[in-house]
């Protein structure tokens, strides 16, 4: 029996911003000289990786995507007022005890519709985009516009820009690692189909009441029909 965890539109916001970053990341990493340099422009369909200013624009096309997904996402999120996926008081001390209780196989706190440290994680990568998106802002006001801006905000611009990729690419993997506990595989389904495991949301997020109310309707559905 399953549930629904993700609406379309939540599923839509995070693939385009997972692929906007990928792209972002492959474009700026083109642009230094590395494509020449180890032979990735003898790759087949990939000589156009070599190329600065064919990157740069591509750089420029992923950024934009990044920046819709991005306002699409407060904007849609802010008008239906849900705002679950926000840190809440606590949320360090409990992800330190759910991440304890997986490796100590003791009890875990009750959660709601995100864990505490996914809404840690979700902060921290929101906060590194605006990063990125901001110095980046800076560094095309002089490249495209051809603007005169000091060289001491350019210099940290570039700086913070380049800080901001290693700390996107760290996060990404630290994503992805999240999911290697077993407790935690039954959440990743729902960001493809956008359903979950109605046992799993009773037993594990307690605290989220549409969709603990949501499963337990199921539940009921599913002794009445046996």
């Amino acid at each position: 029996m399953k549930i629904k965890r993700q609406n379309l539109q939540n599923r839509i916001i995070h693939w385009g911003v997972a692929f906007s970053i990928f792209g972002l990341i492959m474009s700026g990493l083109f642009q230094m000289p590395i494509a020449k340099r180890y032979n990735i422009t003898k790759i087949p369909l990939f000589e156009w990786s070599g190329d600065y200013y064919f990157t740069l624009n591509l750089h420029y096309i992923f950024a934009f995507l990044l920046v819709f997904f991005g306002l699409y996402h407060i904007i849609f999120h802010a008008m239906r007022r849900e705002f679950d996926i926000f840190p809440k008081k606590g949320d360090i001390k409990n992800s330190y005890l759910v991440i304890k209780s997986m490796i100590t196989k003791s009890h875990e706190p009750p959660s709601s519709k995100y864990l505490p440290e996914q809404r840690l994680t979700y902060i921290a990568i929101a906060f590194t985009i605006l990063m990125l998106v901001m110095t980046g802002l800076i560094k095309t006001y002089k490249n495209l516009l051809g603007f005169d801006i000091s060289n001491e905000l350019y210099f940290w611009a570039a700086q913070l820009h380049n800080l901001g990729m290693v700390m996107i690419i760290l996060l990404i993997i630290a994503h992805l690692m999240a999911f290697i506990p077993k407790a935690n595989r039954k959440l990743l389904p729902s960001m493809f189909s956008g359903n979950v495991d109605a046992k799993y949301t009773i037993q594990r997020h307690s605290l989220w009441k549409d969709g603990v109310d949501e499963a337990k309707k199921l539940n009921l559905k599913e002794e009445k029909d046996g």
